[in-house]
């Protein structure tokens, strides 16, 4: 086998994301709240894309982007210091590297700049903070006068400055009007907020010509910031906790693609804010496993297989190709015993099975199976 990426059509684009997680709690009001407090303590930020977009229509996603030769720029530098600089920036010992497959070549995006100042975990950071106010108005900042280090608890984001939409028009047409942005304000980017969460690479599609190599981040904050959606890629946002996702989705009112969902049933393991919190900083040096989907056709379905699936295999033919079986999908599943996969039923019926054992103190999901009576 060859763990090496051969020349194909894909174009990997490098990008962030970042997963909001905000604590929530009964409002103190004489009237009844709209919603009750989820059992989980927390509800996740997810925003709907246009169904104009070309990548994931219509999809309820996490807020993200590309990231930009801006996001690596030397010029942050400057608003960094004194408190915070080369090497570490304040974020603690740098992450464990995880040999991972498959090996990228440097991207090719031209909107990526290899040789910044930036260390690669400041400059998607900030490039996820960015993002986070691009798309959805809100501010992950930090005053400049903080005391240096990460925050003893959980985030907070920054109330909306006056002509909020003026400056999100100016960054959208140049990120680099967002260093002018933080600089006006007199803060930094919260990279400190921001967790090692995860990382996914785009499997291939047949349908799909783009794809991307995305760092996921854990952001706590303490309450729910306002959101405001730019009505241009994003038209519309959602507060909701894993079980509430999980619901909507089943029911068809959200679709969410596969690495989304599986991200929501694995923060379903957590029943309170604060273990969430916790368990974010206590794997903080671990760094990310990146992860890279096979999918495989089968008679009457689809299945995204995951390292450490007994039917995963570490090939680069795979990397622009896919697997396919006359057999059907639960034939697949009555044959196999070592799962970490994704089974696709239909657009909105997915069934997690996990049997193998989470890596670098990490959760997995539980198995989430949906009943027959969905099929």
């Amino acid at each position: 086998m060859n763990s090496s990426l051969r020349p194909g059509p894909s174009r990997w684009r490098r990008a962030a994301s970042i997963v909001l997680a905000a604590a929530w709690t009964r409002p103190e009001t004489a009237t009844p709240p709209s919603r009750p407090p989820p059992a989980e303590g927390f509800r996740l930020l997810l925003l709907q894309r246009s169904p104009h977009q070309g990548f994931m229509p219509g999809a309820h996603v996490f807020p993200g982007g590309v990231l930009d030769a801006a996001d690596r720029s030397a010029d942050w530098l400057g608003l960094f210091a004194p408190h915070h600089g080369p090497p570490g920036f304040g974020l603690g010992p740098a992450p464990f590297s995880r040999a991972a497959f498959p090996s990228l070549p440097h991207t090719s995006d031209s909107n990526a700049d290899n040789t910044g100042a930036l260390p690669e975990d400041v400059a998607f950071r900030i490039c996820a903070v960015r993002e986070a106010f691009e798309e959805a108005g809100v501010l992950l900042l930090r005053p400049r006068s903080s005391p240096p280090g990460p925050a003893p608890g959980p985030g907070l984001a920054l109330e909306p400055p006056p002509g909020l939409a003026a400056w999100r028009a100016r960054v959208r047409r140049d990120p680099r009007h967002f260093l002018q942005l933080c600089a006006h304000l007199d803060c930094t980017p919260d990279i400190w907020a921001l967790h090692n969460w995860s990382a996914w690479l785009t499997p291939f599609s047949r349908s799909a010509t783009r794809r991307f190599d995305t760092a996921f981040f854990l952001c706590c904050l303490r309450e729910p910031p306002p959101v405001y959606p730019d009505l241009a890629e994003v038209v519309g946002y959602q507060w909701s906790s894993p079980s509430e996702t999980t619901e909507s989705f089943l029911s068809k009112e959200i679709w969410l693609a596969p690495p989304q969902f599986y991200e929501v049933r694995r923060l379903a393991n957590f029943a309170s804010f604060s273990d969430l919190h916790k368990f974010c900083l206590g794997r903080a040096s671990e760094g990310l496993e990146r992860w890279l989907p096979i999918i495989l056709v089968t008679a009457d379905g689809m299945v995204h297989l995951l390292p450490g699936d007994e039917l995963y295999l570490e090939d680069s033919d795979f990397l622009e190709n896919l697997m396919s079986t006359e057999k059907k999908t639960e034939e697949i599943m009555k044959e196999g015993k070592q799962f970490h996969r994704i089974v696709i039923h239909n657009r909105h019926l997915y069934d997690i099975h996990v049997t193998v054992q989470s890596k670098h103190k990490h959760v997995y999901p539980k198995n989430s199976v949906v009943s027959k009576s969905h099929l």
